[in-house]
């Protein structure tokens, strides 16, 4: 484990000049723009996202700094090896199903506890864990637009993460984190898992978003980060249903008209990209799926034939 308690030692794994680091902590609202995303819900989303110089430093603080650091195995999000398919793996075949809902997760993250939790006394000197905690902090969050703050974010809640599956282990319970979503699969009542997690969060600073508490016994469908886990994982039927529509319009009709009818808007190869992006997380869920096997071949044929008229349009442009 390397220990940083000289600023030289710190400006120089950075790469970044110590009058640098400074200058940027010492005026970050200059360092900042506010983006507004629609959420499905018909709410808002507000990013505060850094500009160059300062996402430059939050990139090397997690590739130097953050990265060798330990996480829990139960975080299935932002960490090398996870994903939405690996998180709901874990709940395939489960008799019940609770999901919880973090409420404001980024936002209600203090200052102090990544301070702790990212830039512990053990590893940095006092000064530098105040420069890069600065560093990584805007106004009262972690700023969602900041490419530090997932990583920060899984080290915050490493404790937690460990302590709820330990005391779920116990019960026979499963858990997994992805974000701020919280997945218990097994048998068991559900108020005895909400109230322990309730206090858990609490402790901690962090409350329960109660509108989206889920609770799925048998018999019901079970999804998980979007992917069904009944029996084994698949990505939602409607999903599978409106997308094997598209691909039979395509091939009945042909993109363009296909594309005219329903007003798409774009290239035909940008609506082709779309498409094969969209396949490829089905096959990504069940990788054995024969009929997207085959759509996905189709979609790479019609994309390769786009390529070469585009080359030869342009070789004519040339000569002519």
């Amino acid at each position: 484990m390397i220990v940083y308690r000289e600023l030289s030692s710190l400006e120089r794994d950075l790469g970044v000049p110590a009058s640098t680091l400074y200058a940027v902590s010492n005026a970050l609202e200059r360092h900042y723009h506010t983006v507004s995303l629609p959420k499905p819900d018909g709410g808002c989303r507000v990013l505060s996202v850094p500009d160059p110089l300062l996402k430059m430093i939050q990139r090397r603080i997690v590739r130097v700094l953050l990265a060798p650091m330990p996480v829990s195995p139960y975080a299935m999000a932002y960490r090398y090896g996870a994903s939405v398919v690996r998180n709901a793996a874990q709940h395939v075949g489960r008799p019940a199903m609770l999901k919880l809902d973090i409420r404001h997760f980024f936002d209600s993250i203090l200052y102090a506890s990544v301070k702790e939790a990212a830039f512990p006394a053990e590893i940095y000197g006092e000064p530098l864990r105040i420069l890069l905690t600065i560093l990584c902090y805007h106004r009262d969050g972690l700023p969602q637009g900041a490419p530090s703050s997932p990583a920060i974010s899984n080290l915050v809640l490493r404790t937690f993460d460990d302590e709820t599956a330990a005391w779920c282990r116990d019960r026979k319970i499963r858990y997994t984190r992805y974000c701020d979503d919280l997945t218990f699969s097994g048998s068991f009542e559900p108020e005895a898992v909400i109230a322990f997690v309730r206090e858990q969060l609490r402790k901690r600073g962090f409350f329960l978003n109660e509108k989206k508490t889920v609770f799925v016994p048998a018999g019901r469908q079970q999804v998980v980060t979007g992917i069904v886990v009944n029996e084994t994982p698949n990505a939602p039927a409607e999903y599978r249903r409106r997308l094997r529509q598209e691909l039979r319009f395509c091939r009945k009709f042909g993109v363009s008209d296909h594309m005219a009818r329903l007003g798409i808007p774009g290239s035909e190869e940008h609506y082709l990209h779309h498409l094969l992006g969209r396949v490829n997380y089905v096959l990504q869920i069940a990788p054995e799926k024969a009929e997207f096997l085959q759509a996905r071949s189709w979609l790479l044929q019609q994309l390769s034939c786009s390529g070469k008229d585009k080359r030869l349009s342009a070789e004519k442009l040339e000569s002519g």
